[in-house]
């Protein structure tokens, strides 16, 4: 009988060389969405869909991750002191989420290899992955459906959804067969392919749930795209070994790594605030129409969808 999804990793040992200079001295993981870092919004989707305990894998400069899911005992005094209640059981949730363990990537192999460092700390047990490059905003959290869809058939579950033919190159890439509703059963993949060798454009985007198998075949991986140990060859060759499926998530997944999701996400969310939703669309119809006609009214759609909620 299979163990529950207990444990999830996060893997958060990049440079964010996308978001320089911005991050040449912070980690990418801690930009911040509105006002909480990218980050958080991770952790608590692992909570609310259960998970108990979570490993993050860092590197160098990365003392900061650390440093805000840790307690800060002056912040907390000034913070009593003046009252500002608050404030205070906010910043006192954040050290009290769930047991957070660290490991440090020593070098910068892939992927593959971040996870492969976690395998003490994961043991015999099925466990998640959540990239955090990727925020999927849900009505149920997108890593649930997936350890839903594990409870169901047993074995390693990754989340997909499809992406535009210009982004197939971006992502692992799945050949599937369809076998109910957004399940799929995962035939082959390959690791970011060109528009002409993708198999479909069905994409493998930042949550797993993967059994325990996959750590003896991540030891001996050989370096694939970008002399890196790709976690997606890895899974290609668990496929062999035991079946694998996919899941169609529901939600909005932004690519957070990227500037332009970053900014997206940004803007959702801002909207998705009470206390800043209308001064936010006051501001933004306050710029020169011509130019932002188009985004406006998106905003006013997504802002009626909220309402309606």
């Amino acid at each position: 009988m299979r163990q529950r999804v207990r444990k999830a990793i996060i893997p958060a040992a990049g440079l964010g060389t996308r978001f320089l200079p911005a991050t040449k001295s912070q980690p990418k993981e801690m930009l911040p969405i509105v006002d909480k870092p990218t980050l958080q919004y991770i952790i608590e989707e692992a909570i609310n869909s259960g998970i108990e305990e979570i490993l993050i894998v860092t590197g160098r400069s990365k003392k900061s991750i650390e440093d805000h899911f840790d307690r800060s005992v002056e912040l907390e005094l000034e913070l009593a002191q003046k009252g500002k209640d608050e404030m205070l059981k906010m910043v006192q949730d954040i050290s009290n989420m769930v047991n957070i363990h660290y490991i440090r990537q020593k070098e910068p192999k892939g992927l593959g290899h971040a996870i492969h460092c976690a395998k003490s700390f994961i043991g015999d047990e099925p466990f998640a992955i959540l990239l955090g490059d990727d925020i999927v905003d849900s009505q149920k959290p997108c890593l649930k459906q997936l350890i839903d869809c594990y409870n169901e058939y047993k074995t390693s579950v990754l989340g997909v959804q499809t992406v535009a033919k210009e982004d197939i190159c971006k992502y692992g890439i799945l050949d599937v067969k369809h076998i109910e509703d957004r399940v799929y059963k995962v035939k082959d993949m390959v690791e970011k392919p060109s528009i002409e060798e993708a198999p479909s454009n069905i994409a493998i985007l930042g949550r797993y749930i993967i059994t325990p198998a996959i750590f003896d075949i991540l030891e001996n991986q050989e370096p694939g795209k970008g002399g890196e140990i790709q976690l997606t060859d890895a899974l290609q060759t668990l496929a062999k070994y035991e079946a694998i499926y996919a899941y169609n998530f529901e939600g909005k997944r932004y690519d957070v790594g990227d500037k332009l999701g970053f900014l997206e996400a940004t803007v959702d969310f801002a909207l998705k605030r009470p206390e800043l939703r209308d001064d936010f669309l006051a501001f933004l119809r306050s710029k020169d129409e011509s130019k932002i006609v188009e985004p406006i009214v998106q905003l006013d759609e997504a802002a009626t969808t909220i309402e309606e909620v």
